[in-house]
């Protein structure tokens, strides 16, 4: 057993909720399973992207085999024609969980998407919601021109924000030009943490070192090529993968059209979204550090779920 691993003992009143976040490639999912199954419960993807049918390689979907082994909910929810956010998230996350909790079992809520961890514990702040007629014209707004207004407007979102995502870059001028505050002043904050104690939400971060995480993402970016995620790609397009601009900037997706259309040989693609995934990973870290309450745990390399699974059960004690 690695050190710092607590063999697991039997808790009489655990959490309504256990909230389980971290950068892509740390090794939640396979954590939240091992949760689930030892306290009964059922996982809710916290995951802007696992929500579409057919974005299965790329998002690193559960596999039918855990899907057998713990309820999953939240995933392959959606078409590919439809759009997905944080107001979304929340009104189906909530019905999950309701539904988990009357069911007597543990909603285990395990993703990477912040946004949509805050959303969930403290609302959607003031923001005004999408207005389809501004989104239209910005997304008819070349990409050079939406980051300098973002920049003259907003500098903090702008320094911020992923300016490579067309996506997130939209959403926060559509909000900045209809209110003349900044972004970050319109999301609501996150709560405080809650007093310790049966029934109240628990919220764990997993965190590894940089050259582990980053060798983690490249063995899952060469498997995912592996298995076909070119293929999948033009599968996805052929039913409609480019017309909807959110699902099209998943990471993966997006570097794997440029490659269909001929912009880059797959050596380049692959090292491309090496690249992507873990400037996406070190955002993710920062903003969890910086925006949330987590009570974080180091990940050794060789330490396994099971043993991860013991040390946050140990918490619980």
């Amino acid at each position: 057993m690695p050190n710092g691993a607590t063999a697991l003992r039997p808790v009489k009143s655990p959490p309504r909720l256990l909230l389980l976040a971290g950068p892509t490639a740390v090794g939640k999912s396979d954590v939240a399973l091992v949760l689930a199954e030892r306290f009964g419960g059922e996982i809710v993807s916290v995951d802007s992207m696992q929500v579409y049918r057919g974005l299965d390689i790329g998002t690193a979907k559960p596999s039918p085999e855990d899907r057998r082994r713990v309820p999953h909910h939240l995933v392959d929810v959606l078409e590919l024609h439809e759009r997905f956010d944080a107001a979304r998230f929340v009104a189906l996350a909530r019905q999950a969980v309701r539904d988990i909790q009357a069911r007597g079992r543990l909603p285990v809520l395990c993703g990477g998407t912040g946004l949509y961890f805050q959303a969930f514990l403290a609302g959607l702040g003031s923001a005004p919601g999408p207005n389809p007629a501004l989104r239209a014209e910005l997304e008819a707004t070349p990409m050079p021109a939406l980051l300098r207004e973002l920049q003259q407007r907003d500098p903090a979102t702008f320094q911020r924000i992923d300016r490579q995502n067309p996506r997130r870059v939209i959403r926060a001028l559509e909000v900045i030009r209809q209110t003349p505050q900044p972004l970050a002043s319109q999301r609501a904050p996150w709560p405080a943490p809650p007093a310790p104690g049966p029934g109240t939400p628990t919220f764990f971060g997993l965190a590894r070192q940089p050259a582990d995480l980053r060798a983690r993402i490249h063995r899952r970016v060469d498997g995912m090529f592996a298995r076909g995620l070119v293929a999948e790609t033009r599968r996805l397009l052929a039913a409609g993968l480019a017309d909807n601009p959110v699902a099209l900037q998943a990471l993966g997706y997006r570097q794997a059209v440029e490659h269909i259309r001929g912009q880059y040989t797959l050596a380049d693609t692959i090292g491309r979204v090496k690249t992507r995934t873990w400037q996406f990973a070190r955002r993710q870290m920062t903003w969890f550090r910086h925006q949330a309450r987590l009570c974080w745990l180091h990940v050794d390399p060789e330490e396994t779920p099971a043993a991860v699974a013991d040390r946050i059960a140990a918490v619980w004690k």
